[in-house]
């Protein structure tokens, strides 16, 4: 496990479109998926992941608390399942199913979506607004596997309360640390190993 530290996608980026499977409906979810909802939550993660399991039931509950409150949410996996086999569709499909994620859980094979995403860890978060400018990408709050501190996604719904009404988001944001996305051989990005790693 090498953990990795989120690269920082510049705030105000338009959100990079997308078509990916969800893993549990078999829709194709994109960008138009969530035309009505006024920001959009993108979560970049896996199954295996010991920081995604470990915030994994604050996600569901973000998830439920917002389902009608306007935010729109999809997860994606990208790792390279033939290294890493739990975290193939069927894999991820039963982790929504037990963990009762109410958004899409999408595959993205190719891995270039996590690519024009900047993703570089698991979890990674990007917070869009109504027009799809990024106004959040750090933390789901300060708590970490074996820190003992409060999984509560206090710095993630203090974005998500403040997208949705409108409001400034304070630009000084920390950023998500979790495991490297597990790149396929010859297919790492050019950012891949410049992301804070400890």
């Amino acid at each position: 496990m090498v953990k990795t530290a989120s690269t920082m996608l510049p705030l105000g980026t338009q959100a990079p479109e997308f078509q990916l499977p969800d893993v549990v409906s078999g829709a194709t979810i994109s960008l138009s998926t969530f035309a009505n909802q006024q920001a959009l939550l993108v979560i970049f993660m896996c199954q295996h992941c010991p920081f995604v399991k470990h915030v994994q039931a604050e996600l569901a509950k973000i998830g439920h608390d917002y389902q009608n409150k306007g935010l729109g949410m999809v997860a994606i996996s990208a790792n390279d399942v033939t290294k890493h086999p739990s975290d193939s569709p069927d894999h991820l499909k039963a982790m929504a199913d037990e963990v009762g994620f109410t958004f899409p859980v999408c595959y993205d094979e190719s891995q270039e979506t996590a690519k024009i995403y900047t993703a570089a860890c698991t979890p990674d978060f990007f917070l869009f607004d109504g027009d799809r400018h990024l106004v959040y990408r750090g933390q789901l709050d300060d708590s970490r596997p074996g820190n003992d501190k409060p999984v509560n996604g206090r710095d993630l719904r203090a974005a998500i309360e403040a997208a949705l009404a409108h409001q400034p988001i304070d630009a000084n944001q920390k950023p998500s640390i979790g495991c490297n996305i597990k790149w396929k051989a010859g297919n790492e990005p050019a950012y891949f190993g410049t992301a804070a790693t400890s």
